[in-house]
């Protein structure tokens, strides 16, 4: 079965493969410790797990829809956003490009229909 939605990219088993390095670093945000080491030593974490090029300019960019076109599991990708203080609306607004209030908005519409 195939899926085209316009804008959206398919998490499938060849983004799984793409992004296992990228959604393991992510997982392992879970632990304070390991968000500490991070938030200290960006490009060593991420040469830690092996990212690769387009990945880590996504992190660098704090780039949400770039991470997801790396493989990125929005999922994982959640754990990388907290570390920053942005929640699953800031995620969303992000990939709408939206700024968070009209994100906000939207929602809140939609809950009324």
């Amino acid at each position: 079965m195939s899926f085209d939605i316009p804008g959206t990219t398919l998490f499938d088993a060849a983004q799984a493969r793409k992004g296992y390095a990228l959604n393991k670093m992510c997982y392992s945000f879970n632990d304070a410790a390991n968000r500490k080491a991070f938030a200290a030593d960006e490009e060593g974490y991420c040469t830690k797990y092996a990212l690769n090029a387009q990945q880590r300019e996504a992190i660098r960019e704090r780039n949400v829809l770039k991470l997801i076109a790396a493989g990125g599991n929005v999922y994982y990708l959640a754990k990388f956003a907290g570390i920053f203080g942005l929640d699953v609306q800031d995620i969303g607004a992000q990939q709408t490009g939206m700024s968070k209030d009209a994100f906000k908005a939207m929602l809140v519409e939609q809950g009324k229909q």
